[in-house]
């Protein structure tokens, strides 16, 4: 009995958040239809291109956070048989840290330092810039 307590924990907290998900997913749609009904869009989220960069940096931070901490369960007795304790529960560790530099690359790979955007393609702007309404013809016929 006392075996199956932490998985019912784990299934437990595993359907929490997925419940917590598909929670916040249904009131975002919600909201929404509810601005599709009243004629209005939902606003674009101004972003300043780096979002990949900020991800690349967390996950890396994790996966290293991860490896670690996995580190040690190599030089546990009778796990001696891996070379420098590096054992195949490394790749939980690994797996994310080699994600996140590949995101940090392709950031610093797309990010124009000259302009300070990214030169990733992004839809033209449907607002056209008004013009000033002083032609040549109009101005010298006074």
């Amino acid at each position: 009995m006392s075996e199956i307590i932490p998985w019912l924990a784990i299934l437990a907290f595993t359907v929490l958040l997925f419940t917590l998900i598909v929670i916040m997913r249904y009131i975002n749609y919600r909201e929404s239809l509810a601005l599709a009904e009243k004629g209005l869009v939902r606003p674009q989220k101004q972003s300043d291109g780096k979002e990949a960069l900020r991800w690349g940096i967390v996950i890396t931070a994790v996966g290293l956070g991860l490896c670690v901490g996995l580190w040690p369960i190599g030089f546990l007795p009778g796990v001696d048989i891996y070379p420098l304790g590096l054992g195949p529960w490394m790749l939980i560790g690994i797996v994310p840290t080699f994600f996140g530099l590949g995101l940090i690359l392709i950031s610093l790979r797309t990010y124009d330092r000259h302009a300070g955007r990214s030169t990733a393609v992004t839809p033209p702007s449907s607002a056209e810039p008004a013009e000033s309404g002083n032609d040549d013809d109009e101005s010298q016929s006074v």
